[in-house]
């Protein structure tokens, strides 16, 4: 049990010897000596972050991102190793996860900072992003809430030559259409340069989800079936548009304005039918939504970087956001005699502002040394206002249906860290962090209720390079993270659900939630041995204090779900990746590149009985397989995508169910000239439904379970790509 206090102290005491060298250090190198140290670097193209950073980290670069013209992030990221996302596919509403784990475990950053609450990542455009990283284990410089791992979305900054490029495309499926246009546009005056981005998508899709809603007596005899049908039809618009301006002046300074501009809007009409076999009727077997939501972002960030005479950087950036989020729903219930007629509005809205700074000082001082302090620092707000009226009597409020709340959040954080570099095959990284985030919530249907919490995270990660070997390397990181609760997991504000039950529970937040914390151990192998090939090997561990989990409850009148602390948790994980050009192999002149990625996870909640008392519906098992090949103006390629499902155990008295996920998709493309070219793509060629199962075990009444069963079908997308 003095296991994370011992490795804590064994950190802070590896840092501390490092400030004391850092101190002793022989005097800096004349000017002279610094250029030629420069020089002999070689080429930027030569340096690889995944190969040569100390800190673990992958890079997907700007042409893997639209390799396959996605139109959604979320596609791009469910290729990357070690990265899964949930949901039914298709690049809308899934969740981002690494070591299986989402649910706020996995950190996801835009520019290295936070998204508001209401910016829906999946909207973000491939064409709009310069990199993706992936970051298996926590850094200083970014924000320990990455118990999982951390991945930073990074929008187009790099301007290095003049670009105009036109991308039209249309994709089309049996439950899907969905056009895009793409405008890219770059160059540069005297000392300014600039860059155009814009992106407008539009998406038309259809699904059929069907139900099965069972009840079990104490017996296991079924005395309730509920047979239930759903047709949807939605439209989902998105349009970003980022400018960004640079300014180089005499001094070697550097100011840049970046904005980013979102808007999204979403529409859904829905018609869903519940036929009861046995058992009673549930309060509406008959049950229509419309529902819209509007999605506005705003984002500004200033960038200074300045340049010491010694040799020191400062890197300051100050920005602010503006998000509204705006929602109307329609209900309409019947077919039950004993329950009134549902007619119901529901109006809301939220409004996201912030600003925040963030900076970083580092010292060339000390020869071998990229010694740097940080900081960190935002506050932020959101209102929200909710009325609920009668459908045919809109000024008419329901008994408790208006409610106004507003959030403050206030953080900060400071930090500091070193790469050293011990000899020129050893280098460790060294870091500490102190987060603290403070939260105050009041509305007029709650009492106001106070969050605080701060973190102390020291870090270490370090890199040997195997003596006697051509490009076999071994990596160690030893980690403190947390996970914040989230907002509205905070706010004691009731979200209510129509047909109320074990499995359709409403849901409360609690201001009492306080950060699960965890240490974790990183370890892996890799071995390089010619261009562009590796392989790789990793084993991870953490021990999570603090599990938060939802706890299904009967008030006396409704089923609640409210999260709390629960005791602790503990999740391991084994990564394999191999990627290499065939020549590396043998001898050919063939183009053709392989890459591999296999991820076992497992994991342990102690307040929750076994088997399956997984963390968060944990993916136990996911695999990715893909190649390229380029001969002439063709290149094709392919990607097959695996990931296990099963049952999970919630609590003692809940279970879940995620059927396996199978996605194979594949691309061509097609160079006419430098100027145009062709891409065609195919999605989801296996056309495999997704299952989903909640049950819930109430002693002395039996089990309640709700099966959920959505078709899902292939696709295909042309993209047409111009430079002019």
């Amino acid at each position: 049990m003095k296991t994370p206090f011992r490795l804590t102290l064994l950190a802070a005491a590896i840092a501390a010897s490092c400030a004391v060298h850092a101190q002793q250090a022989p005097k800096p190198l004349a000017k002279e000596d610094k250029i030629q140290q420069v020089e002999v670097k070689g080429a930027a193209d030569a340096y690889d972050p995944r190969r040569d950073d100390t800190a673990s980290k992958i890079v997907v670069n700007h042409d893997e991102i639209v390799k396959y013209g996605d139109t959604s992030v979320l596609d791009v990221l469910k290729r990357v190793p070690g990265v899964t996302v949930s949901g039914t596919g298709g690049g809308r509403g899934g969740e981002i996860r690494m070591r299986g784990l989402g649910a706020g475990y996995t950190q996801v950053l835009l520019n290295g900072e936070r998204a508001p609450a209401g910016f829906s990542i999946d909207s973000l455009a491939p064409d709009v992003i310069e990199r993706i990283e992936v970051l298996r284990a926590a850094s200083a410089e970014f924000s320990t809430q990455s118990i999982a791992g951390t991945i930073n979305i990074v929008l187009k900054k790099t301007i290095k030559t003049a670009q105009r490029e036109l991308k039209a495309g249309y994709g089309h499926g049996h439950d899907v259409a969905n056009p895009s246009l793409n405008l890219q546009l770059s160059d540069r005056i005297g000392k300014l340069s600039y860059s155009l981005s814009a992106n407008l998508s539009r998406s038309h899709f259809w699904r059929e989800p069907a139900t099965v809603e069972r009840h079990l007596d104490t017996a296991d005899r079924l005395d309730g079936l509920r047979l239930g049908h759903q047709s949807d039809a939605a439209r989902f618009t998105a349009f970003n548009l980022g400018p960004r301006l640079n300014w180089s002046f005499d001094n070697g300074d550097t100011l840049t304005s970046q904005t980013f501009f979102n808007i999204n809007r979403f529409q859904n009409a829905s018609e869903g039918r519940l036929a009861t076999r046995l058992g009673p009727l549930p309060a509406y077997p008959a049950l229509d939504q419309t529902m819209s939501n509007d999605n506005r972002f705003f984002r500004e960030e200033l960038n200074w970087v300045h340049k010491f005479a010694g040799g020191g950087k400062l890197d300051a950036k100050l920005s602010g956001l503006y998000g509204a989020l705006a929602n109307a729903t329609y209900r309409t219930g019947s077919g039950n005699p004993a329950s009134p007629a549902l007619h119901e509005v529901i109006f809301s809205a939220g409004t996201d502002r912030g600003i925040s700074s963030m900076g970083k000082y580092t010292s060339a001082s000390w020869e071998g040394h990229a010694l740097a302090f940080g900081w960190d620092g935002g506050y932020s707000t959101r209102d929200d206002a909710r009325r609920d009226r009668d459908y045919f009597r809109p000024d008419v409020a329901l008994p408790g249906g208006d409610e106004v709340y507003n959030a403050h959040v206030a953080r900060l954080a400071v930090y500091t860290q070193d790469e050293w570099n011990v000899t020129p095959r050893w280098s460790v990284y060294l870091g500490a962090r102190w987060e603290g985030i403070q939260t105050r919530t009041e509305g007029n249907t709650f009492a106001t209720a106070h969050s605080r919490s701060t973190v102390w995270s020291p870090l270490m990660q370090t890199l040997y390079k195997l003596p006697d070997t051509k490009g076999d390397q071994v990596r160690l990181a030893v980690t403190r993270t947390y996970k914040a609760p989230g907002l509205q997991s905070l706010i004691p504000h009731r979200f209510t659900s129509v047909n109320n039950s074990q499995t359709e529970p409403d849901f409360i937040g609690n201001p009492n939630l306080q950060p699960e914390l965890a240490l974790g151990i990183d370890a892996s192998y890799e071995h390089y041995w010619a261009e562009g090939a590796l392989l790789s090997a990793s084993v991870s561990s953490r021990r999570i204090d603090g599990y938060t989990r939802n706890q299904v409850l009967f008030d006396g009148t409704r089923w609640v779900s409210m999260p709390s602390n629960a005791g602790q948790a503990r999740t391991h994980g084994l990564e394999l990746e191999a990627k290499f050009p065939l020549k590396a192999l043998i001898d050919t002149k063939e183009a053709l590149d392989l890459r591999a990625s296999l991820s076992r996870n497992w994991s342990t909640v102690d307040s929750v009985p076994g088997p399956n008392n997984r963390l968060d519906a944990q993916t136990p098992f996911s695999a990715t397989l893909g190649a390229d090949y380029k001969r002439g103006p063709l290149t094709v390629g392919g990607s097959y995508v695996f990931k296990n499902g099963g049952q999970v155990r919630v609590s003692a008295n809940q279970i879940s169910y995620q059927s396996v996920r199978r996605d194979l998709d594949l691309y061509a493309l097609w160079k006419f000239d430098p100027k145009l070219q062709l891409r065609v793509a195919t999605s989801n060629l296996l056309a495999q439904d997704y299952i989903s199962e909640s049950s819930y075990v109430l002693a002395g009444n039996g089990t309640q379970s709700t099966r959920t069963i959505t078709p899902l079908y292939r696709s295909v997308r042309a993209t047409l790509e111009m430079k002019f």
